[in-house]
């Protein structure tokens, strides 16, 4: 059977195109994924708001394939109420479900702990708004903001259509305007950013953190999946 392993539930945001694909592309053998969604259309407050209040019923769907883990995904949907708000929706999700569960925003920083990044070089798709949000929650968190750039992308389906080579673009930007950062954080779940991850690793020399890379990292991890994956930088080949 598909998944005898392990099967991984991911509440997606409803445009998302890029982030599920990543995914199945990088599964360790055995491991299968199952996905729902929740309806949205732009990255703003006012629609991260409306999501959120789908969490529930979109877990009961993924409860009912009996997976193992649950990953809100949407790295907006958990910080944009500010700090501790992934957690909230973490409780919310086991409440409903019984089933252990994290978002996109802690695994990101999750891993950005494990790999001892303090001072961060930052590229989104968002509005300048939703930065903000971002970054006074990552300060909350610990680390230091060192530069941030967004894409300006109101519309979550347009966040999908930007191809990785923009993406790491844009990283390789920031990074050169941040003189004294020890890593970098791409954030967003619908940018391709699994081909750009080893390149600007390369490029750069430091370690790079996405939010479908990082998300992918913490529920291998939490359910007792080791394997070390290739060409997704350090986090998946080291720890």
């Amino acid at each position: 059977m598909y998944g005898w392993r392990a099967k991984i539930g991911r509440i997606s945001p409803s445009p998302e195109t890029a982030g599920a694909e990543e995914w199945r592309r990088s599964l360790p053998d055995g491991v299968c994924l199952v996905e729902t969604r929740t309806l949205i259309h732009d990255v703003t407050v006012e629609a991260l708001s409306q999501t959120a209040e789908q969490v529930e019923r979109a877990a009961l769907e993924l409860a009912s394939a009996e997976v193992d883990v649950i990953l809100q995904a949407g790295t907006a949907i958990a910080f944009y109420r500010g700090f501790g708000h992934d957690q909230e929706l973490t409780k919310r999700i086991h409440a409903a479900t019984g089933i252990k569960a994290t978002t996109s925003l802690t695994a990101v920083i999750e891993a950005l702990r494990a790999l001892k990044i303090q001072r961060l070089a930052v590229a989104t798709s968002y509005l300048a708004d939703i930065d903000a949000r971002l970054v006074e929650v990552l300060q909350k968190s610990g680390f230091k903001v060192a530069a941030i750039q967004g894409m300006g992308l109101r519309k979550s389906i347009d966040m999908g259509k930007v191809f990785p080579e923009q993406t790491y673009r844009l990283a390789r930007s920031v990074v050169q305007s941040a003189h004294d950062a020890d890593g970098i954080l791409i954030s967003c779940g619908n940018l391709r950013t699994f081909e750009a991850i080893e390149p600007l690793e390369a490029d750069t020399g430091l370690p790079v953190v996405t939010s479908n890379q990082a998300g992918l990292w913490q529920v291998l991890r939490m359910i007792g999946i080791n394997d070390r994956l290739p060409a997704l930088g350090r986090l998946l080949k080291e720890l």
